[in-house]
């Protein structure tokens, strides 16, 4: 895909429907059901994702990691991020649930009872991932979900949100802030720019290609994307790249020669230097480790 036909495209904003009669959407996907938005988006509706099984890419704002062992996540209002399943991941199902900060009126969350969801909210902005016995515990209460009656689901709702709020076992995925700005061209523009990263990530790709993308100059892009990702455009690039090699060396029978070059990298010893600092193992130790996990 070139320039022109990426900047054809309509803008990855996502409006979101719930079904008449309901204030937030509840989806499941399994092998017969497929998620297939699989391109950076946004909305500002809040987004629940649980991923029963299986591993894969978490891409949200300027963060992207691989994951194993199915994953729980919640993604904050307008946070750009990308599907987080595919055919190879191996899940049993995904269930995502999406609700606007408002869903129950406009001051429902302001009340003491909910001082704890709304701090959860606020964490959000940054992505959030939840392992350990929240993980599998409220994973549990979002897939039985599925056989409940609209009113129970909504009741069910405030108490995962509720159990979220007070659990330990959560990481903010961008730790380092994330700044989207406000106005929706920027929405667009940053969008623009992740999707085309993962489109060409195995490329070379120069600044100056990416600041004229966007109708940018150099210095004024490298400006843009640290002051909203909070990472220079290498950064985020090496990053991408790095979490790919770690797909593969997981999920396929590839020599680690080959990872490397897949991956985008046409230098082995700076990959191999590269993806030790990144992930304190080099690509052998990695992969075994995490054939240990996985039996």
């Amino acid at each position: 895909m070139d320039n022109k036909e990426l900047l054809k495209q309509k803008p990855a904003f996502e409006a979101i429907e719930p079904n008449f009669g309901h204030s937030f959407t509840y989806q499941r996907f399994d092998e017969s059901k497929n998620n297939k938005n699989n391109i950076w988006h946004y909305h500002p509706e809040i987004e629940l994702v649980y991923v029963n099984g299986g591993s894969g890419k978490r891409q949200i704002g300027s963060h992207v990691s691989y994951y194993s062992d199915g994953d729980l996540i919640l993604i904050g209002s307008n946070l750009p991020h990308c599907g987080f399943t595919d055919k190879l991941t191996g899940n049993e199902s995904e269930t995502v649930i999406q609700m606007k900060e408002d869903f129950l009126g406009t001051d429902f969350f302001s009340i003491p009872e909910m001082k704890n969801i709304q701090a959860l909210f606020q964490m959000a902005k940054g992505g959030l991932a939840f392992s350990g016995k929240t993980k599998r515990n409220i994973g549990e209460k979002i897939e039985v979900m599925e056989y409940q009656t609209d009113f129970q689901r909504l009741l069910a709702i405030l108490n995962i949100l509720n159990e979220l709020a007070i659990s330990k076992d959560f990481k903010v995925l961008n730790a380092d802030g994330f700044s989207m700005e406000t106005e929706v061209k920027d929405n667009d523009r940053i969008n623009h720019v992740f999707n085309y990263v993962k489109n060409n990530f195995r490329e070379d790709i120069p600044l100056d290609e990416m600041a004229n993308m966007v109708s940018m100059t150099v210095p004024s892009f490298c400006r843009y994307f640290k002051k909203i990702t909070n990472k220079t455009f290498v950064q985020f690039l090496n990053e991408y790249r790095l979490v790919h090699a770690s797909k593969l060396l997981a999920e396929k029978p590839m020599s680690i020669t080959e990872v490397c070059f897949e991956s985008g990298f046409n230098n082995f010893s700076h990959f191999n230097k590269s993806f030790k600092a990144f992930t304190g193992q080099n690509p052998s130790e990695y992969r075994n480790q995490l054939k240990k996990v996985l039996q």
